[in-house]
């Protein structure tokens, strides 16, 4: 977030309600959570395995964790998630299921035994069976039904507004004996020695992002609760939380889930995906000036490392996942088995240099997006970490000026992952990264800052606006105003006609925009190709920044933001800055929602596809297909070719190039919720080309987009002396 942003959130605080913070020191309650946790969470493995949660085998996984080796990097917490509770006690407090948890103290002394600390998971209100019972409430003159909100309705985010919901009742903390109820709950879990207590289903939140429900009394309650009982106890608050109160996340718990669920939870025949773990990537930037020793911590979710092929990752895919949490500093609780653990997952849980990332206690920025990303974060000793993302499936070749860190150069790196010594760099560094690769660098530069480059910034409000494009006020916008009502049809942009540059060349720009979830611009400059942002977020009032390179000819340019088929992020302003020498990545992406669609072919919504759209309904007869007809290359050659499909079950792609003799693409998958890429290498020609896809006998994936890329031995480059943008 940039200072101007960062100047109008007083503000924002007042337009928005958010709960003022008395003191942001005090905000690590109870005495913990100065550093983000390490440890396990049953919830993964509870969804691919029913029986699984069990005290037995809550107790296989925290001897585990101690066989393993685990314990002795760090991993600590053991916590059980939803399923552990049977019933109610006499004054309607929740108790375990003594089939599944026969003795719960016991469990918690063993788990306290290994050296560990155990995490138990609730829901704010109070739930049905007590509510009925109408329990007294300990210590006090007043039963259940005298703290509850009247008329009855839902206690949090798991039950509707404005309705009664058996997954708990809203309590009305202004109701004398309300905080006595939710001091007995938690003293009863202190009884027992639980250290981490997980709050699920808190709103404004978990898809249900307005006051209608409106937990933020529940977690001040819970906090005092906790105070009151002595011991010192974690509290997460969970799921997808509204950026809006943040002030109420950071005041009165340790950490904010800010993100769904990463399990697929049966949508996927495995624990995770790569889409679910980008998803991270997307929604990040909005929090991560929100987090650090005295805000608490941004939660990512569990992390599914350990499981070999059930965790749904490459092993690229997991080294980079484990690099997001760590240089976000968020909580790192492995999924899954841990009597399982395979070598390849345990070697990344316990990279000591990576961990220590983790635990620094300075969370990394995003200083560029888009697919080829880099994040970092200052670490106060005069060194910085770096983090080199490859958000495409194609091996590429990435270049980091060290100008766009501010810094001149390096005096020493060193590869964290590798564990190994890279010497000097100047002016800029190059590394080859792996398909949904990564590189984590530790650096320390050379002496002095590269001077500043010049930069302009153009509200949205000031630009051109077509169709249902229109301007509403943003508290915490550059301006005081956004333009929302983008997208869902080819007319409705916002155009920034005056985006002047001296030189032709690679620019910097950067798009503040706002969105709650995940939300996908198609952009484009001039009469050019349209080129896609994806993004999330936490919030419609405060803007997350995230830059991209954009070529520009010199003089004005027009860029054009919109998204014909889906929904884009409502948009502050965008800042183009720079000399006209920024790298370029050397991937194209088209999407398939934008090519050429025929037949029974339909562009349709798609939450975890890049532009937020797919397109489907392709095959089953000749005329039923999908062309990219303006794929450009700068000479002939053979190209990696990915392309991002979703089916279930073994379907065939029909592919043509150039009209050339067709090639068939058995591709396999088990959802049409999340896109699976397929690499393959094709023979294009200098110039356009065309690259069609359908199948006439059968049906065929959905698809997503595909992403052209050179083969990593011979790059594309760009040649500022020629002033031209290549493939832009």
């Amino acid at each position: 977030m940039d200072a101007n942003i960062r100047s109008l959130l007083p503000r924002c605080a007042l337009a928005c309600g958010l709960l003022a913070v008395a003191s942001v020191a005090g905000a690590q309650v109870n005495g913990v959570a100065q550093r983000p946790y390490l440890g396990w969470s049953t919830f993964s493995q509870q969804t691919i395995d029913n029986d699984f949660f069990t005290q037995a085998n809550v107790i296989k996984q925290s001897d585990a964790m101690v066989s393993s080796g685990l314990g002795a990097h760090g991993y600590n917490y053991i916590n059980m998630d939803s399923g552990w509770q049977g019933s109610f006690d006499a004054n309607g407090r929740p108790i375990p299921d003594t089939v599944k948890f026969p003795d719960i103290k016991a469990l918690i002394d063993h788990i306290h035994h290994n050296g560990q600390k155990a995490g138990i998971y609730w829901i704010p209100g109070v739930e049905e069976p007590a509510v009925l019972a109408n329990s007294p409430i300990l210590g006090t003159p007043y039963h259940i039904q005298d703290i509850l909100a009247v008329p009855y309705t839902a206690g949090n985010a798991f039950g509707t507004p404005n309705s009664t919901s058996p997954y708990h009742y809203k309590i009305d903390f202004s109701k004398p004996g309300a905080q006595e109820y939710m001091d007995s709950v938690v003293a009863l879990y202190a009884s027992w020695g639980v250290d981490f207590i997980k709050l699920d289903g808190v709103s404004p939140g978990s898809y249900t992002d307005d006051l209608s429900i409106n937990n933020l009394a529940d977690v001040q309650a819970w906090s005092k609760a906790i105070a009151k009982s002595g011991r010192p106890i974690w509290l997460t608050v969970s799921w997808a939380l509204d950026q809006d109160y943040l002030g109420t996340w950071q005041q009165f718990s340790n950490a904010r889930r800010i993100d769904d669920d990463v399990e697929c939870e049966g949508r996927c025949a495995t624990l995770t995906d790569w889409p679910r773990i980008y998803k991270r990537f997307r929604d990040l930037p909005a929090w991560q000036d929100a987090a650090g020793p005295k805000l608490g911590w941004n939660d990512l979710d569990s992390l599914d490392i350990g499981d070999g092929a059930l965790d749904g990752l490459t092993n690229d895919e997991k080294r980079s996942a484990m690099t997001l949490w760590s240089i976000a500093n968020a909580p790192i609780y492995l999924g899954g088995d841990l009597t399982k653990l395979d070598p390849f997952g345990k070697q990344l849980a316990t990279n000591d240099e990576v961990l220590a990332v983790n635990q620094s206690g300075k969370p990394a920025k995003q200083v560029i997006g888009g697919d080829q990303q880099v994040w970092v974060s200052d670490q106060g000793d005069g060194s910085y970490v770096v983090a080199l993302f490859n958000m495409n499936a194609t091996p590429t070749m990435a270049t980091l000026p060290w100008r766009q860190l501010g810094l001149l150069g390096a005096r020493q790196m060193r590869d964290l992952w590798a564990h190994r010594e890279l010497g000097r760099s100047v002016g800029e560094y190059s590394t080859r990264l792996e398909g949904h690769g990564v590189q984590l660098l530790k650096v320390w530069p050379t002496v002095g800052h590269a001077p500043p480059v010049p930069s302009a910034s153009y509200e949205a409000e000031a630009a051109t606006l077509a169709g249902s494009a229109a301007v509403y006020g943003c508290a915490g916008c550059s301006g005081g105003n956004k333009v929302g009502g983008l997208g869902l049809g080819a007319g409705n942009t916002v155009t920034f006609n005056n985006v002047y540059v001296r030189r032709t060349g690679i620019y910097q720009m950067q798009i503040n925009s706002m969105v709650l979830g995940l939300r996908s611009y198609l952009y484009k400059v001039g009469d050019g190709r349209f080129q896609t942002f994806n993004s999330g977020g936490a919030s419609f009032q405060l803007p997350s920044a995230s830059t991209v390179p954009v070529c520009l000819k010199a003089g004005f340019n027009a860029i054009q933001f919109g998204n014909p088929t889906s929904y884009p992020p409502d948009l502050d302003r965008i800042v183009v800055s720079g000399n006209g020498d920024t790298p370029l990545p050397t991937t194209t992406t088209y999407e398939a929602e934008a090519a050429t669609l025929a037949g029974t072919v339909t562009a349709g919504f798609s939450n975890y596809a890049s532009g937020l759209s797919k397109a489907g309904n392709i095959g089953g007869g000749a005329a039923n297909t999908v062309t990219f007809s303006n794929v450009t290359v700068p000479s002939a050659g053979v190209y990696q070719l990915e392309i991002d499909y979703f089916t279930s079950g073994v379907r065939t792609l029909v592919m043509t190039v150039n009209g050339r003799s067709p090639r068939s693409l058995d591709l396999d998958g088990s959802t049409f919720d999340d896109p699976v890429p397929k690499v393959i290498q094709v023979v294009l020609k200098a110039g356009v080309n065309t690259i069609g896809f359908g199948n006439a006998t059968g049906y065929a994936p959905d698809l997503d987009r595909i992403v052209v890329a050179p083969l990593v031995d011979s790059p594309w480059s760009f040649d500022n002396s020629t002033q031209t943008c290549g493939r832009q």
